[in-house]
C-alpha cells in the first residue's frame, strides 16, 4: 500500500445555517428548518482530501456527526479506494457491519451517515483520477458499473444481468450524450419561489423571476391549508402562463383521502406533479393516491434505500423517482436506484435544494443521462439558489440548466472560512444566536 494512499484522518464539522429567520426552506412539515451538514473530510497522506456530508434541517446534525465519526475505524489507517473494485468494497463494509446494520437495517441515521463517507470517497477518487464524478462514474465499463451495485434483495425486481444489459444498450451513445450534455447543460426547475413561508407578493416576484430566468418548470410548497393553496397556485399560474409547469410539493403531509381530495381541487390549475403526498414509507398509499386523483406523483427524496424504491416501481405507485445523494447509503445505491428506474422506465428528477445537496445530485443526474438511462426526456434536477457560495465548484444553472461540472470530484468541498464561520454552536455566526425553541412555528396537525 503506497504511503501516500493511505487515509490519515476522518474530520467531521456540524456545520448549520440560520436559514429559518427568514423562512428559507419552510414547507407545511418543516416550518422553520435551519440548513444544516455534517460535513466530513478524508485526508491522505500526500494532502489529497475527499468531501461528502449528510444534509439535516438542524437539531440532530450533532448526532449525524456522531454516527459519521463512529465510522472511522473503516477508513482511518486504510489505503483510500481509487477502482470501482476498492470503492464496491468500502460501501459493502459500510453497510454490511451486522451490529451497526442493526440500527436500521439500512435507514436511517447511521444509513446516511455511510453514504457520507462513501461520497467523500467517490470524491477522492474521482479528484486522483482529474475527473467530475459524473465522468469518472461514465468512463466505467458496464461490468464495473454492475459490480458498484449491492443487488441483496432487488433480484426479483432487477438481477446482475438485467442491469449489465441496460448499461451494454447505453454505451454506444456515450460520446455523444457527454458532448450533448457539456454543450447544453442539463435541464433544471426551481423551487426558490414556492416556500410555504412566502408572502403572495414575494411568491409571484419570484415565480415571474424564474421565467426570465429560463427556468420551464417551478414548484410551490402545499398543504398548510387548501383555501390558501389554491389561492397561492392561481397566483403562480397567472405569474408564469399555461407554458410553465408547476409541481406541488406536500412534504408528507397528508393521509391518502386528504391528499386526493387536495389534488383533486388543486387540479384545475394543472399541477405537474404532487411530490410527497403521503408518508415516504407508504408504498400502497402513494399508489392509491396515484390512482386515486388526476396528477401525477413524485417521491423518494426521504425513501430510506433502494428496497423501498424498487417497491414504488414494482407497485406502480410513481410518475418520478427522486433521488436524493445524501439519504441513502452513497453513490453506489444512487447508482443501483437509477437502474432499477431504468428497467421500469420512470423518470428520475432528482431532490436537490439544502445544503451541497445540488452541489452533489447534479452528478448523478448527469451521469443516468451518460450511460444508464440516455434520455432527459421528462428529467429535470431541482434548484435551490441558497447557500452554494459556500462551496469552492458551485453547481451554477444557466437559462434554467445545469451547467456540467468540470472540476475533479464531487463538487462537495466547502470553503474552509464558510466552515469555521457556521460551526456549530462555536462558530461565530452562531455566537450571540439564540436557536429557535424546539416546536415553536410547528403546524397543528
Amino acid at each position: 500500500m503506497a504511503a501516500t494512499d493511505t487515509v490519515t484522518e476522518l474530520e467531521v464539522h456540524d456545520v448549520r445555517f440560520p436559514t429559518s429567520e427568514q423562512l428559507d426552506g419552510s414547507d407545511a412539515m418543516n416550518p422553520d428548518p435551519d440548513y444544516s451538514a455534517a460535513y466530513v473530510v478524508l485526508h491522505t497522506e500526500d494532502g489529497t482530501r475527499g468531501h461528502g456530508l449528510c444534509f439535516t434541517i438542524g437539531r440532530g446534525n450533532d448526532v449525524m456527526a456522531a454516527a459519521i465519526r463512529a465510522l472511522a475505524p473503516y477508513v482511518v489507517g486504510r489505503q483510500a479506494p481509487a477502482t470501482a473494485a476498492g470503492l464496491a468494497t468500502l460501501h459493502r463494509t459500510l453497510t454490511h457491519d451486522s451490529q451497526l446494520r442493526w440500527l436500521g437495517p439500512e435507514k436511517g441515521v447511521m444509513h446516511m451517515a455511510a453514504g457520507a463517507v462513501v461520497n467523500a470517497a467517490w470524491d477522492l477518487a474521482a479528484t486522483r483520477a482529474g475527473l467530475p464524478v459524473w465522468e469518472f462514474l461514465a468512463a466505467m465499463t458496464p461490468e464495473e458499473l454492475v459490480s458498484l451495485v449491492d443487488f441483496r434483495h432487488l433480484s426479483d425486481a432487477l438481477t446482475p444481468g438485467e442491469a449489465l444489459a441496460l448499461l451494454r444498450a447505453a454505451a454506444p451513445g456515450r460520446a455523444a450524450r457527454t458532448a450533448r450534455l457539456k454543450a447544453e447543460g442539463y435541464p433544471a426547475y426551481t423551487t426558490s419561489p414556492g416556500w410555504l413561508g412566502y408572502d403572495d407578493g414575494k411568491l409571484v416576484r419570484l415565480a415571474k423571476e424564474a421565467v426570465a430566468d429560463g427556468f420551464g418548470q417551478i414548484k410551490l410548497k402545499v398543504g398548510g391549508d387548501l383555501d390558501d393553496d389554491l389561492r397561492r397556485m392561481r397566483l403562480a399560474r397567472e405569474a408564469v402562463g399555461p407554458g410553465v409547469r408547476i409541481a406541488v410539493d406536500a412534504n408528507q403531509r397528508w393521509d391518502v383521502p386528504e391528499a386526493v381530495r387536495w389534488m383533486t381541487a388543486l387540479a384545475p390549475y394543472a399541477p405537474y406533479w404532487i411530490e410527497e403526498p403521503t408518508s415516504p414509507d407508504d408504498i400502497l398509499g402513494h399508489a392509491a393516491v396515484r390512482a386515486g386523483q388526476p396528477v401525477k406523483v413524485a417521491t423518494g427524496e426521504h425513501a430510506a434505500n433502494r428496497i423501498v424504491f424498487k417497491q414504488l416501481l414494482q407497485a406502480g405507485a410513481v410518475d418520478f423517482v427522486q433521488i436524493d445523494a445524501a439519504r441513502v447509503a452513497g453513490v453506489n445505491e444512487n447508482l443501483a436506484i437509477l437502474l432499477l428506474a431504468a428497467k421500469y422506465g420512470v423518470p428520475v428528477c432528482p431532490h436537490a435544494g439544502g445544503v451541497g445537496l445540488c452541489e452533489l445530485v447534479q452528478h448523478l443526474a448527469m451521469f443516468d443521462y451518460v450511460a444508464v438511462s440516455g434520455s432527459w426526456e421528462d428529467r429535470v434536477i431541482e434548484y435551490v439558489d441558497h447557500l452554494h457560495e459556500h462551496f469552492t465548484d458551485p453547481a451554477v444553472v444557466e437559462n434554467g440548466r445545469y451547467r456540467a461540472p468540470a472540476a475533479p470530484g464531487f463538487s462537495a468541498r466547502m470553503k474552509p472560512a464558510s466552515v469555521a464561520a457556521h460551526r456549530y454552536p462555536e462558530g461565530p455566526v452562531w455566537r450571540g444566536r439564540t436557536p429557535r425553541p424546539h416546536g415553536e412555528q410547528e403546524v397543528s396537525a
